[in-house]
């Protein structure tokens, strides 16, 4: 009884029967068989009753029937998403646009079902590279007696895979979190030059490349988170530092943050939205190299998130010989803002016009 069939049978069956009944007691009134001789009256009425039930029986396994069909269809993992049988057979809008719904769910359960995979092979081959490392080396200085001078380099070996898999993880904790949640801000005015001069001398510090010159130029102010903001600025600098052939310029300009760098950019065909996704479940291509599945776009989706919770976004372009990433930045949204903006707060992106080759430029050296 609680099936639509039945309910739909049930419905039918009383829109057919009861008028019928009452027209024929009414008839049978004034034939006086009401009363009297009712065997007639009841088997017609019988007779009425049954045929109802059974046209209500009919006629709602034909309303079901794309119902019917879809539920198969899933059953069998045969789903279609236009319903289309070959059969001349259409649905009815309402059906497509719940095939419509049920394809939409399915692509997004199959994405997180890629994700899942490319986060388990992060697991197996990002963790496990590292860690097999920091094995090697820890075996190495507790089995045999080393120079002082071994001994230091092999420490100092040890710190950069410790620090290589605790920056990984961090970058994997911070793309789960910000995939499932809002970026949380707490912005203030904030003098951006000075920001991109603290990325850039940790960038040098850290960085294993003395050949490519990194420098920073141009000035302004906007209402910005700058710890949040520094982080994506810092992650965009580790990836210019990463594939440049020489140099590697942090700029402030109008429209918010720059990292320019003379390398070779972003693949043919590739883009900032097909590569800032967390847990790539595909290879991806980056300047020439391939990356297995896991963590090749972590840093951009990064990047990209911290943008769109500044009320702008990440945008990508070739300049001559430069590769260039933009954080667009705007007032950060309501919704974002973790503690109050306050009332005298400048707008967020009050940001000095700049000329490349009027400002001065500060050369960050190693």
């Amino acid at each position: 009884m609680n099936t639509l069939r039945f309910q739909f049978t049930l419905v039918i069956f009383l829109l057919a029967f009861t008028p019928n009944a009452i027209l024929t007691l009414g008839a049978g009134r004034e034939l006086g068989l009401v009363g009297g001789d009712a065997l007639p009256l009841g088997v017609w009425l019988a007779l009425v009753a049954l045929l109802s039930a059974l046209m209500g029986w009919v006629l709602s396994g034909a309303l079901l029937r794309p119902l019917s069909r879809l539920t198969g269809e899933l059953a069998r993992g045969e789903f279609s998403p236009t319903g289309a049988t070959g059969k001349g057979e259409t649905d009815p809008d309402e059906v497509i646009a719940l095939r419509g719904a049920f394809s939409g769910l399915l692509g997004r359960l199959g994405t997180e079902q890629e994700r899942r995979g490319a986060f388990m092979a992060t697991l197996v081959h990002d963790l496990k590279t590292p860690l097999v490392a920091t094995g090697h080396l820890i075996r190495t200085l507790s089995s045999r007696p080393l120079p002082d001078a071994e001994r230091t380099a092999l420490g100092e070996h040890l710190l950069a895979e410790n620090a290589r898999l605790l920056g990984l993880v961090q970058q994997m904790a911070d793309a789960h979190r910000f995939e499932r949640e809002d970026v949380t801000l707490t912005p203030a005015p904030t003098d951006l030059r000075a920001l991109l001069e603290r990325v850039a001398a940790r960038a040098i510090q850290g960085r294993d490349r003395p050949g490519v010159r990194l420098t920073v130029s141009g000035e302004g102010e906007a209402v910005v988170d700058a710890a949040v903001l520094e982080r994506a600025a810092a992650n965009l600098t580790d990836n210019a530092l990463r594939y440049a052939h020489s140099h590697v310029e942090l700029r402030v300009t109008p429209e918010g943050l720059e990292v320019r760098d003379d390398g070779p950019g972003l693949a043919e065909g590739s883009s900032i939205e097909s590569l800032a996704q967390p847990f790539n479940a595909q290879p991806v291509e980056i300047a020439g190299q391939k990356y297995t599945a896991g963590t090749a776009g972590l840093g951009l989706y990064i990047v990209r998130r911290i943008a769109e919770a500044h009320g702008g976004h990440l945008h990508f372009h070739r300049e001559t010989s430069w590769s260039v990433m933009t954080v667009h930045l705007t007032r950060p949204s309501p919704a974002a803002v973790a503690g109050p903006v306050p009332d005298t707060a400048p707008p967020a992106a009050p940001l000095a016009p700049t000329e490349p080759n009027a400002l001065p430029v500060l050369e960050v050296q190693p």
